[in-house]
């Protein structure tokens, strides 16, 4: 390319022409560090960061929100609350948690591990912009995990993790405004062929 510059340079210098302006380096895309799945609750982003595990050729760990919740200690105020009809709500004291727990992860990235997120944006668009925030400078692939809150239920109904209600209640409402690079439904595609578009995309 730059010998060929040269030359329509000099042929254009020879007839009096303005030369052509330099051609730009090309820019090699960096390699994915993060691949964060989001999506409400039983909607398969634990199968498909285990199936991601599977097919990614290099390793990769997976952390989930519930290792967070499971890590807290029942006396953090204003922390988690489940209420009977699946609605789940947090304070202040599981946000401070949660700002060190990303700024954790963030870290465990830029140390040079690589790391899959699986998170359920319950303040939608705000939460992402939170985790932009902690994850300046790396590179992250953004997937949104949808499934119909019908199939996420009957799901749920055979799961006894869960409160009844809460797939419903959050299957749309963790997209809202939510910026993404790929979206996969499980209501749709098996999880292993959701994990297979996913490590496609992944340089």
């Amino acid at each position: 390319m730059a010998a060929l510059f040269d030359l329509v340079a000099e042929f254009r210098a020879e007839r009096g022409d303005p030369l052509p302006a330099p051609p730009s380096p090309r820019r090699l895309r960096a390699a994915t560090e993060v691949i964060f799945l989001n999506g409400g609750s039983s909607s398969g982003k634990s199968t498909i960061a285990r199936c991601l595990q599977t097919v990614l050729p290099e390793p990769w760990l997976t952390l989930s929100v519930d290792t967070l919740i499971d890590a807290m200690p029942a006396s953090v105020d204003e922390g988690i609350d489940f209420a009977a009809d699946g609605e789940v709500s947090v304070g202040s004291g599981f946000r401070r948690l949660e700002d060190a727990w990303m700024t954790g992860v963030a870290a465990m990235a830029r140390a040079g591990a690589r790391v899959i997120v699986d998170d359920v944006f319950l303040g939608g668009v705000a939460t992402q912009q939170r985790w932009h925030a902690a994850l300046a400078s790396i590179e992250v692939l953004w997937v949104g995990v949808r499934c119909d809150r019908a199939v996420a239920a009957e799901r749920e109904a055979v799961r006894r993790d869960r409160i009844a209600g809460m797939a419903e209640i959050q299957a749309e409402v963790v997209h809202r405004g939510v910026v993404y690079d790929l979206e996969v439904d499980t209501g749709v595609k098996e999880a292993l062929a959701c994990a297979r578009e996913i490590a496609a995309r992944i340089t």
